[in-house]
């Protein structure tokens, strides 16, 4: 048995913060994990540029609910479900989730919570678990599952990694998959998988669209 494991942010949705960033007008909150792999300093950088705007969560959940899907996002997440279990798990937190999975479909989604002053103000945050993606990974393979993990950055690497079969998807920092010893294997099999990969791609155009039925 096997469990499909997918990131969120740029694999499925587009990055928060990015969009954020464009609606605010802030660029310094464009930095995701593909700029700064340390996810509890890339968080406390974000709460005091938050501050220093005055800017606290009903601001950021606006753009969230503006934001959709990558374009195939959700009938590619509907296929897989039909094929599997699969399991988002991603370093966003409850309060900004909710609208996208609800424009996915309601996925199952691990994830994180944010502290939050009644005023609004974002405090601070509360990781789920240390190193969460690839500690659940660790966890369902403990319980009998294997799993495929999928993700665009550095903080995915450990749970593609610990994986039976690992995809990087879209990443764009070659400095990603640096220092993995693993990583030349990995980009072996995504050349080798490239091929297959379009033919999916091909065969899921071909699923008919509500407006085609």
């Amino acid at each position: 048995m096997y469990i499909t494991c997918l990131d969120l942010e740029g694999v499925l949705v587009p990055e928060i913060w990015i969009a954020f960033a464009e609606a605010s007008g802030i660029p310094e909150l464009k930095r995701t994990t593909r700029d700064e792999p340390d996810y509890d300093k890339l968080m406390r950088w974000r709460i005091g540029i938050l501050k220093e705007h005055g800017l606290g969560l009903k601001d950021i959940q606006e753009t969230i609910e503006k934001i959709d899907p990558l374009p195939g996002a959700k009938e590619f997440l509907d296929k897989l479900r039909e094929l599997g279990q699969v399991i988002i798990i991603s370093d966003t937190f409850t309060q900004f989730a909710k609208p996208l999975m609800k424009k996915l479909g309601w996925p199952t989604i691990f994830c994180n919570s944010l502290e939050v002053a009644p005023d609004g103000e974002i405090t601070g945050f509360k990781m789920r678990i240390e190193k969460s993606k690839y500690t659940t990974v660790k966890a369902l393979q403990s319980i009998g599952f294997e799993t495929i993990a999928s993700g665009d950055s550095y903080n995915d690497l450990g749970m593609i990694e610990a994986s039976k079969a690992g995809f990087l998807f879209r990443s764009r920092s070659r400095r990603t998959i640096q220092g993995s010893q693993r990583s030349r294997r990995m980009m072996s099999s995504l050349r080798r998988s490239k091929r297959r990969w379009k033919n999916s791609r091909n065969l899921m155009e071909k699923i008919p669209h509500k407006k085609d039925i």
